[in-house]
């Protein structure tokens, strides 16, 4: 699981077009240089004692700390101060092509670039529905901000989405799909042949305002 979870964090920075993931001795460190993410931490493997030490140097508003762990057991890791995220789920997949296309009426377009290949699924008059993207490793890819628009859901597009990516992956080389998935996603991808690894849980530090 944790070589998966190291591809994850790889190809999510792959994708995010942000600096490599650097190796530290309880995970990776991803520079994403966001407002919003300043930076994230990845705990891989990393015990109680460690990570309150990690969560001890913290001092940069809006720093993210996730990890492979239910949200009860990190919970305590964490002093006021910080704050849980929306859980989520690794998933993975031994990818297999795919015969997903759009429903009548719309088309998807592939491209890629510098690692990221991108899909994008627009209506008859170019509007975009939907659309998702990859980042590209060594033997695998990461699936990411594969979303749909509001008034194109229920229609199949994110199904398509991930098909023409798996397609596109595939001709790429790639073997294993990985992402980290909302509560919401993980029922899509489940029905695709998806499985669940882990919980992905996420704190993020904002200090107490007086």
């Amino acid at each position: 699981m944790l070589e998966l979870a190291r591809s994850w964090v790889d190809g999510w920075a792959v994708s995010r077009r942000v600096p490599k993931p650097v190796e530290m001795p309880w995970g990776l460190t991803v520079r994403v240089g966001l407002p919003a993410q300043p930076v994230r931490h990845v705990l891989l493997g990393a015990d109680a004692g460690t990570a309150r030490e990690l969560v001890g140097t913290v001092t940069e508003p809006a720093t993210c700390i996730k990890g492979f762990l239910a949200p009860d057991v990190m919970e305590p890791w964490f002093p006021p101060g910080w704050e849980p995220v929306d859980p989520g789920f690794l998933m993975a997949v031994d990818l297999r092509p795919s015969a997903v296309r759009p429903p009548e009426g719309y088309t998807a377009t592939a491209e890629s670039a510098g690692g990221v290949i991108g899909v994008r699924v627009r209506t008859a008059v170019g509007e975009l529905a939907a659309g998702g993207r990859i980042g590209m490793t060594d033997g695998g890819c990461v699936f990411d901000q594969i979303v749909t628009e509001a008034a194109h859901q229920r229609l199949g597009l994110g199904t398509a989405v991930v098909g023409a990516l798996t397609n596109a992956a595939i001709e790429h080389g790639a073997s294993t799909g990985v992402l980290g998935a909302t509560l919401q996603g993980r029922a899509l991808y489940e029905t695709l042949g998806w499985k669940v690894l882990a919980p992905l849980t996420g704190f993020v530090y904002g200090p107490v305002t007086p």
